[in-house]
């Protein structure tokens, strides 16, 4: 059974994107069948991981506002073994012009997803750093959301928004959506303010986060420069070590939970 998760934080510089590619790629190479989506007009995640613009026929903007289906735009990688929807900047107009619709904006993603579904076992959104009607349609399509909080200074500073939006979402669209995980980004034990942050975070979210923490680490930083995941770069790093960690981590808890349900995979 597919899972569908956003990866979201209107706060920038919280290691959003790299969690998306290195997430998406930790599950990949673990044998899972991956689809990964950038909504985000920056098409960073796209350019971290060495898409050839020049082949892009489609984009994440046709798939909102086009005919296409996710079969017509996909590209199929082979490192990372798994198949991405790339955005471009034509996307930063996608809010404006769904502001034109009058029903169903917000729900453009999820009616895209459903036949998809069925090829993936995860698909992963890489939400842009708003709060838009993007994010909206991410968080409507999704069934959880992992939120990456980085151990530094004001680490949960606007996270009130992003829980408000949340709540918000599930109250209007998708009243079966989760917070998957809080994921703890760019620690460094050596520092006591990272240490404070972290029992800050894990005193607020209690067991919604992650035994797993991102460290900071320039391997990490390096990597999307190359167009690589991790694990292409450096997997003996202690980046590619905690995506890993954090991918399995993440497969424990869908198998628990759809035990615990009484699905079947």
């Amino acid at each position: 059974m597919c899972k569908i998760i956003a990866i979201a934080n209107q706060k920038g510089g919280v290691g959003k994107t790299t969690t998306s590619i290195n997430l998406s790629a930790g599950l990949a190479y673990l044998g899972q069948k991956v689809l990964l989506i950038d909504l985000d007009p920056q098409g960073n995640t796209t350019q971290g991981l060495g898409a050839n613009k020049s082949k892009f026929k489609y984009t994440t903007y046709d798939l909102l506002l086009g005919e296409e289906e996710v079969d017509d735009i996909k590209l199929s990688l082979s490192q990372p073994p798994m198949d991405l929807i790339p955005a471009t900047i034509d996307l930063a107009g996608a809010d404006l012009e769904m502001i034109e619709f009058k029903a169903g904006r917000e729900r453009l993603l999820k009616n895209k997803l459903i036949k998809a579904k069925q090829d993936y076992d995860f698909i992963i959104i890489d939400c842009p750093p708003s709060l838009g009607l993007l994010n909206t349609n991410a968080l409507t399509a999704a069934d959880s959301v992992i939120i990456p909080v980085q151990s530094e200074y004001y680490a949960l500073e606007g996270l009130t928004q992003l829980l408000s939006t949340i709540r918000l979402v599930q109250k209007l669209f998708n009243p079966n959506l989760k917070i998957e995980g809080v994921l703890i980004t760019m620690l460094d034990l050596r520092t006591r303010l990272s240490i404070e942050v972290q029992q800050e975070v894990r005193r607020y979210f209690k067991e919604r986060v992650y035994k797993n923490n991102i460290p900071r680490n320039v391997k990490l930083s390096e990597a999307p420069s190359r167009g690589q995941s991790i694990f292409e770069y450096d997997i003996k790093s202690e980046g590619a070590k905690a995506y890993a960690a954090l991918a399995k981590e993440v497969i424990k808890r869908n198998n628990k939970e759809v035990k615990k349900n009484g699905r079947s995979e």
